[in-house]
């Protein structure tokens, strides 16, 4: 089974910054896909950032220029930098992954525990 456990989300004033961990552990071959998602009350999850295994990266209209997704594959964790926070971008923000567990088999997805972020105006 592989576990993500997520981290960073906080309280900041707008105009701020703040940084999201998420960390996977358990039995893992292979990252492929890393993404952060996020969620208000009342409307679908959506998709903030990605980062595919060669590194390639795409950010929602919304926060480009503002976020900031990496990720250490020898830790087997992805980051995302959040820069010039709005209210508007207050959430729940998931990360997910899709974590190869055996090789020559499947990718399965995987969600954080999600971590709120609040941003004040």
């Amino acid at each position: 089974q592989v576990q993500l456990v997520e981290s960073g989300g906080g309280l900041v004033q707008a105009g701020g910054s703040l940084r999201l961990s998420c960390a996977a552990s358990g039995n893992i071959f292979a990252i492929n896909f890393m993404g952060w998602y996020r969620q208000v009350p009342g409307k679908e999850r959506e998709l903030v950032a990605a980062i595919t295994s060669s590194s390639g990266t795409n950010y929602a209209d919304s926060v480009k220029g503002r976020f900031t997704i990496n990720r250490d594959n020898a830790k087997n964790t992805v980051y995302l930098q959040m820069n010039s926070l709005k209210p508007e971008d207050t959430a729940v923000y998931y990360c997910n992954m899709h974590t190869i567990v055996e090789i020559r088999t499947l990718p399965r997805s995987y969600w954080g525990q999600g971590t709120q972020v609040t941003v004040s105006s």
